[in-house]
């Protein structure tokens, strides 16, 4: 039906739509202003997909110490995530802190998608496979919102990855986007169904194929699911959906206080990630 509407549109305003759609979806820029103090850190330059650069923090730890992949989630940037720097370095763990492409420091593209966060943070695992520090240690990834679903959709196809802590991840896009939609009083027909086809026409995936709710059966390896009691941009019934389709049983569920953007004041719950992370690569 969106496509059959869409069809009637002459060309210039199927075009004007699109344009509006681009805008009104991009991820806002917050540019980093302060630093991790206090820490052996170094600023990097990462490579990715597309001849682009991502901006990152590398926090190591001592030689051969397991590695995490810190991930911030959409409109977000790697300072937001620095809460949980000094408690996990200090806990043993090197760190690197990336900007994804289109926010931070990092380099600018066509447009920022789940798949493309997901791209940058296999970039940013190569990137620690050529550091002499992490040449052969584990690596995990952490990520939040946005970045968590990257994190599971990395993890689902990538058998480098060693485990994954999600924060506040949404269980489907489409309904994230749905969400969205309404608090916007755009309505599903014919508009609403025009979006979600336009948006996966443009990411160049289906919204089922990169859903945290399919890809976390396929997920081999240990997971830890942190969500807010209180998120209401993302209910924790959605991080309850995400566990029920669990394929074992080392996909774990933690529930916290807190929203969706302060995830429970994360940097309280370092115990618990830390915890997981030392049973998940540090046995391994």
């Amino acid at each position: 039906m969106s496509l059959i509407w869409a069809a009637l549109l002459p060309p210039v305003l199927l075009w004007g739509l699109n344009r509006v759609l681009r805008r009104s979806l991009a991820a806002t820029r917050e540019r980093e202003t302060a630093e991790p103090v206090g820490l052996p850190w170094r600023q990097v330059d990462i490579p990715t997909a597309n001849n682009k650069r991502l901006f990152g923090w590398w926090i190591p730890a001592r030689s051969g110490a397991p590695a995490l992949v810190v991930m911030h989630g959409w409109g977000g940037n790697a300072q937001m995530m620095l809460p949980l720097a000094q408690p996990l370095n200090a806990a043993g763990y090197s760190l690197l802190f990336v900007d994804a492409r289109c926010h931070g420091q990092s380099d600018d593209d066509s447009f920022a998608s789940l798949p493309r966060f997901a791209e940058d943070i296999e970039h940013a695992m190569c990137w620690l496979q050529a550091q002499p520090e992490s040449a052969a240690a584990p690596i995990g990834i952490v990520g939040h919102s946005v970045g968590a679903g990257a994190a599971l959709l990395v993890a689902a196809r990538n058998n480098e990855v060693a485990a994954v802590v999600s924060l506040a991840a949404f269980a489907h896009p489409a309904v994230m986007m749905r969400r969205w939609m309404r608090a916007k009083h755009i309505p599903f027909w014919p508009l609403g169904a025009y979006i979600l086809f336009y948006v996966q026409r443009v990411i160049g995936y289906r919204f089922d194929e990169i859903a945290p709710v399919n890809t976390i059966f396929r997920v081999k390896i240990p997971v830890l699911l942190v969500h807010g009691r209180d998120d209401d941009t993302v209910p924790v019934s959605e991080a309850e959906a995400i566990f029920a389709r669990r394929s074992h049983e080392r996909v774990e569920l933690l529930v916290i206080p807190g929203s969706h953007d302060d995830y429970g004041d994360i940097g309280l719950q370092v115990g618990a990630l830390s915890n997981f992370l030392d049973r998940a690569l540090k046995t391994s």
